[in-house]
Protein backbone atom coordinates (compact mmCIF):
# COMPACT_ATOMS: atom_id res chain seq x y z
CA UNK A 1 0.00 0.00 0.00
CA UNK A 2 1.48 3.34 -0.77
CA UNK A 3 0.85 5.84 2.22
CA UNK A 4 1.16 9.72 1.70
CA UNK A 5 2.47 8.74 -2.08
CA UNK A 6 5.24 6.19 -0.55
CA UNK A 7 4.85 2.55 -0.30
CA UNK A 8 5.54 1.17 2.66
CA UNK A 9 8.86 -0.50 3.32
CA UNK A 10 8.33 -4.44 3.84
CA UNK A 11 7.56 -5.64 7.43
CA UNK A 12 10.02 -8.63 8.50
CA UNK A 13 9.74 -10.66 11.20
CA UNK A 14 13.22 -12.60 11.92
CA UNK A 15 12.85 -16.21 13.73
CA UNK A 16 12.48 -16.06 17.68
CA UNK A 17 15.83 -17.19 18.03
CA UNK A 18 15.24 -18.11 22.02
CA UNK A 19 12.15 -20.29 21.15
CA UNK A 20 13.73 -21.87 18.57
CA UNK A 21 16.60 -22.92 20.81
CA UNK A 22 14.52 -23.96 23.65
CA UNK A 23 12.72 -26.29 21.05
CA UNK A 24 16.06 -27.76 20.18
CA UNK A 25 17.05 -28.41 23.63
CA UNK A 26 13.90 -30.07 23.79
CA UNK A 27 14.38 -32.54 21.28
CA UNK A 28 18.23 -33.36 22.06
CA UNK A 29 16.60 -34.04 25.66
CA UNK A 30 14.00 -36.70 23.83
CA UNK A 31 16.98 -38.38 21.65
CA UNK A 32 18.60 -38.37 24.93
CA UNK A 33 15.41 -40.16 26.36
CA UNK A 34 15.80 -41.89 23.53
CA UNK A 35 19.21 -43.76 23.98
CA UNK A 36 18.92 -44.51 27.18
CA UNK A 37 15.45 -46.58 26.83
CA UNK A 38 17.33 -48.59 23.94
CA UNK A 39 21.04 -48.81 26.52
CA UNK A 40 19.35 -49.25 29.79
CA UNK A 41 15.87 -50.81 30.04
CA UNK A 42 15.13 -54.58 28.48
CA UNK A 43 11.42 -54.28 28.37
CA UNK A 44 10.36 -54.28 24.82
CA UNK A 45 7.85 -51.07 25.55
CA UNK A 46 11.09 -48.89 26.23
CA UNK A 47 13.25 -50.30 23.15
CA UNK A 48 10.54 -49.72 20.99
CA UNK A 49 10.37 -46.01 22.56
CA UNK A 50 13.84 -45.77 21.84
CA UNK A 51 13.85 -46.47 18.33
CA UNK A 52 11.26 -44.03 17.61
CA UNK A 53 12.47 -41.42 19.84
CA UNK A 54 15.73 -41.04 18.62
CA UNK A 55 15.38 -41.23 14.65
CA UNK A 56 12.51 -39.07 15.24
CA UNK A 57 13.78 -36.08 17.81
CA UNK A 58 17.01 -36.47 15.87
CA UNK A 59 15.64 -35.45 12.66
CA UNK A 60 13.87 -32.92 14.18
CA UNK A 61 16.96 -31.25 15.63
CA UNK A 62 18.71 -31.53 12.65
CA UNK A 63 16.12 -29.24 10.95
CA UNK A 64 15.62 -26.76 13.67
CA UNK A 65 19.80 -26.51 13.52
CA UNK A 66 19.34 -26.10 9.58
CA UNK A 67 16.94 -23.17 10.69
CA UNK A 68 19.37 -21.74 12.98
CA UNK A 69 21.96 -21.82 10.67
CA UNK A 70 20.08 -20.41 7.78
CA UNK A 71 19.39 -17.35 9.92
CA UNK A 72 16.78 -15.79 7.66
CA UNK A 73 13.45 -14.36 8.46
CA UNK A 74 10.97 -16.24 9.52
CA UNK A 75 8.42 -14.04 7.89
CA UNK A 76 8.34 -10.80 5.51
CA UNK A 77 4.75 -8.50 4.67
CA UNK A 78 5.02 -6.50 1.59
CA UNK A 79 2.81 -4.62 -0.53
CA UNK A 80 3.37 -7.59 -3.15
CA UNK A 81 2.62 -10.32 -0.28
CA UNK A 82 3.95 -12.74 2.22
CA UNK A 83 6.55 -14.77 2.29
CA UNK A 84 6.51 -17.33 4.88
CA UNK A 85 10.06 -19.50 5.33
CA UNK A 86 8.53 -22.69 5.12
CA UNK A 87 4.77 -21.86 3.61
CA UNK A 88 6.75 -19.79 0.79
CA UNK A 89 5.57 -17.00 -1.28
CA UNK A 90 1.60 -15.59 -1.65
CA UNK A 91 0.20 -12.76 -3.31
CA UNK A 92 -2.16 -10.75 -1.88
CA UNK A 93 -4.67 -12.05 -4.74
CA UNK A 94 -4.32 -15.38 -3.63
CA UNK A 95 -5.35 -15.17 0.09
CA UNK A 96 -9.34 -14.65 0.75
CA UNK A 97 -9.12 -14.46 4.67
CA UNK A 98 -6.79 -14.63 7.43
CA UNK A 99 -7.45 -15.85 10.69
CA UNK A 100 -5.98 -17.06 13.90
CA UNK A 101 -6.81 -20.37 14.92
CA UNK A 102 -6.15 -22.78 17.98
CA UNK A 103 -5.32 -26.65 18.37
CA UNK A 104 -5.63 -28.26 21.03
CA UNK A 105 -4.46 -31.25 22.33
CA UNK A 106 -4.96 -32.50 25.91
CA UNK A 107 -3.67 -30.15 28.26
CA UNK A 108 -1.78 -27.63 25.81
CA UNK A 109 -2.60 -25.75 22.75
CA UNK A 110 -1.21 -24.11 19.78
CA UNK A 111 -1.98 -20.51 17.75
CA UNK A 112 -1.27 -20.20 14.16
CA UNK A 113 -2.10 -17.94 11.86
CA UNK A 114 -4.32 -19.93 8.94
CA UNK A 115 -4.25 -18.04 5.49
CA UNK A 116 -7.86 -18.76 3.81
CA UNK A 117 -6.89 -19.49 -0.06
CA UNK A 118 -8.80 -18.84 -2.94
CA UNK A 119 -7.34 -22.10 -4.93
CA UNK A 120 -5.66 -24.08 -2.05
CA UNK A 121 -5.05 -26.83 -4.69
CA UNK A 122 -3.28 -24.43 -7.03
CA UNK A 123 -0.93 -23.59 -3.72
CA UNK A 124 -0.19 -27.45 -3.51
CA UNK A 125 0.60 -27.56 -6.55
CA UNK A 126 3.68 -25.32 -5.40
CA UNK A 127 4.07 -25.90 -2.34
CA UNK A 128 7.00 -27.09 -0.36
CA UNK A 129 7.10 -30.96 0.37
CA UNK A 130 6.84 -30.56 3.93
CA UNK A 131 3.28 -28.99 3.23
CA UNK A 132 1.97 -31.08 1.23
CA UNK A 133 2.59 -34.50 3.12
CA UNK A 134 0.73 -32.35 5.72
CA UNK A 135 -2.70 -30.76 3.91
CA UNK A 136 -4.37 -34.06 3.88
CA UNK A 137 -4.42 -34.25 7.59
CA UNK A 138 -4.62 -30.76 7.88
CA UNK A 139 -7.94 -31.01 5.79
CA UNK A 140 -9.45 -33.70 8.33
CA UNK A 141 -8.97 -31.25 10.76
CA UNK A 142 -10.96 -28.56 9.80
CA UNK A 143 -8.31 -26.73 8.32
CA UNK A 144 -5.88 -25.28 5.20
CA UNK A 145 -3.04 -26.02 3.67
CA UNK A 146 -1.08 -22.59 4.52
CA UNK A 147 -1.25 -22.23 8.09
CA UNK A 148 1.90 -20.34 9.94
CA UNK A 149 3.18 -21.72 13.68
CA UNK A 150 3.47 -18.67 16.02
CA UNK A 151 6.16 -20.19 18.10
CA UNK A 152 8.94 -19.40 15.94
CA UNK A 153 7.19 -15.34 15.58
CA UNK A 154 8.53 -12.74 17.79
CA UNK A 155 5.80 -11.24 18.30
CA UNK A 156 1.76 -12.16 18.70
CA UNK A 157 -0.61 -13.33 16.03
CA UNK A 158 -2.69 -10.43 16.39
CA UNK A 159 0.10 -8.08 15.51
CA UNK A 160 1.13 -9.99 12.36
CA UNK A 161 -2.73 -10.12 11.53
CA UNK A 162 -2.47 -5.46 11.77
CA UNK A 163 0.39 -5.81 9.72
CA UNK A 164 -0.90 -7.77 7.13
CA UNK A 165 -3.67 -4.94 7.05
CA UNK A 166 -1.50 -2.10 6.86
CA UNK A 167 0.29 -4.11 3.46
CA UNK A 168 -3.26 -5.04 2.54
CA UNK A 169 -6.07 -2.95 3.45
CA UNK A 170 -9.11 -4.80 2.15
CA UNK A 171 -7.86 -8.11 3.75
CA UNK A 172 -10.54 -10.29 5.27
CA UNK A 173 -9.73 -11.11 9.08
CA UNK A 174 -12.18 -13.74 9.86
CA UNK A 175 -13.02 -14.24 13.63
Amino acid sequence: MIENGVPLPPTVYPLAKGRVWAMLAGSLVFVALGIVFLVVHSTVKMTVAGVLAVPFFGCCSVIIIQRLLRDRPELVLDDAGVDHERLGRFGWDEIAAVRIREQRVRNTSQRFIELVLHDPDAYLARAPKLVRSTASMNARLGFGPANMATNTLPVPPEAILDAMRRHRPGLVIQA
